[in-house]
Order: C-alpha cells, then sequence, then structure tokens
C-alpha cells in the first residue's frame, strides 16, 4: 500500500477535468488547437464526412491536443524542479517537447489535407 489514499474512479475524473481545464486557461497554444479542432470538426460536418473520415479527424484532434497537454506538463515540471532557473538541458527537454507537438500537428494537417482536399476538389 503507497502512503497515498486511492482516490476513487470519481475523483480521478475530476481531477482530469480539472487537469483540462488549467491547460486551456494556461496555455495559449491550446485554446488555438481547440479553436482550430472545433472549426475542422464543424466543416466535416457541413462537408457530410463518414464515420470513418470523422475518426481520422477526432484522432488527428486528439493526437496534437495530447501531445500540446503532455508538453506544457514537462515544461511546468521541469520550471518547478528547476524554480525557472536557465539549464542548457531543460531547454533541450523543453525543445524537444515543442518538436513533439510540431510534429503532430504537422501529421494533422496532413491529414487534413488528404480528408479535406476530396472533399473541396468534389464540390468545385
Amino acid at each position: 500500500m503507497t502512503r497515498y489514499k486511492s482516490q476513487g474512479f470519481n475523483n480521478t475524473f475530476k481531477n482530469a477535468r480539472k487537469g483540462f481545464r488549467l491547460a486551456l486557461k494556461s496555455e495559449v497554444n491550446i485554446r488555438v488547437h481547440v479553436t482550430v479542432a472545433t472549426i475542422v470538426l464543424l466543416a466535416a460536418f457541413y462537408l457530410k464526412f463518414s464515420p470513418v473520415e470523422f475518426c481520422l479527424i477526432f484522432f488527428a484532434i486528439g493526437f496534437v491536443i495530447c501531445a500540446e497537454m503532455l508538453n506544457t506538463a514537462i515544461e511546468f515540471a521541469l520550471d518547478s524542479i528547476y524554480h525557472n532557473r536557465y539549464s542548457k538541458m531543460v531547454g533541450m527537454a523543453k525543445d524537444i517537447s515543442a518538436g513533439a507537438v510540431m510534429f503532430a500537428t504537422a501529421i494533422s494537417v496532413i491529414i487534413g489535407i488528404i480528408l479535406f482536399g476530396n472533399k473541396i476538389i468534389a464540390l468545385i
């Protein structure tokens, strides 16, 4: 048994929602990703995407937002440990996690171009 009390199933979801709200409040980039995701979902609905296409869109959106949230968590943790002092290793870790977000975003943009490109060409 650990020294920490078990949270229980409901508290786990409560803490997860709290974490998502904190990420939305504290990070402009996450708000941008959520705004773009909303626009993409509305456009996909308007263009009558198939269920499989919606799944791909949701996967891409989730991929980017999860990457951004993990990046934020890494930054907060490292800033907390190093008390916002400069460290070359911390800078490298932050750059790598930011690179992961950029990679996730690039893959998602490619998925979007493939899915939306076909629909937009069909409209024209």
